[in-house]
This record gives structure tokens, sequence and C-alpha cells, in this order.
């Protein structure tokens, strides 16, 4: 399974979810969403303009943003 997920720095929720992914053996690439542009741009066509971190994609398709539950973020 290939996991990303679009963060900000000191965003509690993308903690979170970095904790339950690291404790379930699950690796995932992990990309700034709020000082890289590209990377937000990116984030928003996935999201459909969702601008909620942590946003999660899995084998690139788009799971949601938030974490929780429910999902905040």
């Amino acid at each position: 399974m290939s996991v990303v997920m679009y963060v900000k720095p000191d965003c509690p929720y993308c903690q979170k979810a970095r904790e339950h992914f690291n404790a379930n053996g699950i690796s995932f690439i992990e990309y700034d969403a709020q000082t890289d542009k590209a990377r937000r741009k990116e984030m928003l066509e996935i999201t459909g303009g969702d601008l909620t971190v942590p946003a999660i994609v899995e084998n690139g398709v788009w799971k949601g943003s938030g974490w929780g539950d429910p999902p905040r973020g």
C-alpha cells in the first residue's frame, strides 16, 4: 500500500496520524502542504479544494482529510 500524507508543521492531528501509521507498521510519505506551495496546489487538486490536514491519499486515491472521530484538522 502506498500512503501519502499532506500535513502542516505542528499540526496535532497530523501527529496523531503519524503515530497511527507508525504503530501499525504502515510506511508513508509526508509532504508539507503549508510551506511548499507546489505540494499545497497538488493537495488542493486531489481534495477538491479542501485545506484540511492531514489529507490522506492511499494508492493514489484521496481517502479523506482530518484525523479522529469525527475527523478534525
